[in-house]
């Protein structure tokens, strides 16, 4: 590992080139709107595109819908063989629907199954009257934007529980792949539903029965989630598959055809899994620089990180990961073996930059009246040394290799 000192006082405190050998990867060419790829078994976010801009998300926006009703369901408070009536607003929705109407009273199963499959407008309305706190739609989606902030979805705003266009209607792609993960994580026995590739419900749509994910089927892995389109939108997908073991997360938007989002969905998927591998960077405990430490009982502090570092890198080999170790300098005893104090920025070229927390390798105390002695002593001998227009790193950054 080569350690190269920066300018004191940035933060910055040193520029690392990692032991791992790596060839930059083509990074991938799409022609969506926007667009956001992560693989969620290493947290590797592998491109992100216009990832925070709100954006119009369509039938996409079902998904947070579904959450809210899994969470219902897992509470308690909604019963999969409920049945449910159909409110004239709902019926009177167009679109995807599952023409349900007012004489109607439909199973909880059937209502996710008509949202999943046959992107059902009405269905999410029946849902979300029945799961309102004021019994209204409108009162859901209030609802709907506070549970997304809660969980970390800040671009997301909702006018309504389908996607119907609406100026308040909106979501980033970024929102979108991690509403996408906590549906995955949170329900796996609720995300079979979304690899049926046909529903017919009741007999009375014969001609809407089929999952419009064109990923369906392809025997590369994908098993959901949801398209989305309107003519304000275009046409987009939430998308994920699953092979060896690795899973990716994919939403694209603002493509110009039905043709165009399968074709490009298909190929994030193949680039994602072919051109990629997974790669422990630093082991758990592994020091990968020493920081200095202000009236410790020691002078500086191992750098680690708190678990196996596994990341994504590309298959074929050459160079390394530019990567800075960033703290405050000099960290201030006492320190905690374990404590957080700095992170790692690696920049993979082509990939979006890493963040990843560092922790103290060893406990340093306080270390009393003498360690302050000693700590302003190597200051000043320091200051000394540097000169006034000296810009060398704190004392404990020094170059290294291994």
């Amino acid at each position: 590992m080569q350690l190269s000192p920066l300018r004191p006082g940035s933060g910055v405190l040193a520029a690392a080139f990692l032991a791992l050998t790596c060839l930059p990867a083509q990074a991938f060419d799409t022609s969506a709107r926007a667009a956001y790829i992560v693989d969620i078994t290493t947290e590797t976010v592998l491109l992100a595109k216009q990832a925070d801009e709100p954006i119009p998300p369509a039938s996409m926006s079902k998904l947070m819908t579904l959450y809210v009703a899994f969470e219902a369901i897992r509470d308690g408070r909604l019963r999969m063989d409920e049945e449910l009536p159909v409110s004239q607003h709902a019926m009177d929705y167009g679109g995807s629907t599952m023409f349900l109407d007012t004489t109607d009273h439909v199973k909880v199963q059937d209502l996710l199954q008509g949202i999943i499959v046959l992107s059902g407008n009405d269905a999410c309305a029946v849902i979300a009257e029945a799961l309102s706190p004021d019994g209204t739609e409108a009162g859901f989606a209030r609802f709907m934007t506070k549970r997304a902030q809660e969980l970390g979805m800040t671009s997301s705003t909702f006018a309504n529980s389908n996607g119907w266009p609406d100026p308040m209607q909106r979501m980033s792609v970024r929102d979108l792949a991690l509403l996408a993960t906590h549906i995955i994580n949170d329900f796996p026995d609720f995300y079979p539903l979304f690899s049926e590739t046909e529903y017919a419900f009741d007999g009375r749509a014969p001609q809407n029965v089929h999952n419009r994910n064109p990923l369906l089927g392809l025997g590369i892995g994908a098993d959901g989630l949801k398209t989305g389109h309107t003519s304000e939108a275009g046409y987009g997908l939430v998308g994920s598959a699953k092979q060896d073991g690795r899973r990716i997360v994919f939403v694209v938007s603002g493509l110009d055809s039905v043709q165009a989002r399968a074709e490009e969905s298909r190929s994030i998927v193949n680039w994602a899994f072919r051109q990629f591998k997974e790669s422990t960077v630093i082991p758990q405990g592994e020091v990968i620089t020493r920081a200095a430490v202000f009236q410790g009982d020691q002078p500086d502090v191992g750098l680690t990180v708190a678990k196996d570092l596994v990341t994504l890198v590309p298959f074929l080999s050459s160079q390394g990961i530019p990567s800075e170790v960033v703290y405050d300098s000099p960290l201030a005893a006492p320190i905690a073996r374990g404590q957080e104090v700095g992170h790692l920025l690696m920049k993979p070229e082509g990939l979006p930059e890493m963040r990843v927390p560092l922790v103290a390798a060893e406990a340093v105390s306080y270390g009393g009246f003498m360690a302050k002695v000693q700590s302003a002593a190597r200051y000043l001998m320091r200051r000394m040394n540097e000169g006034p227009t000296d810009t060398a790193a704190p004392e404990t950054a020094p170059e290294a290799t291994s």
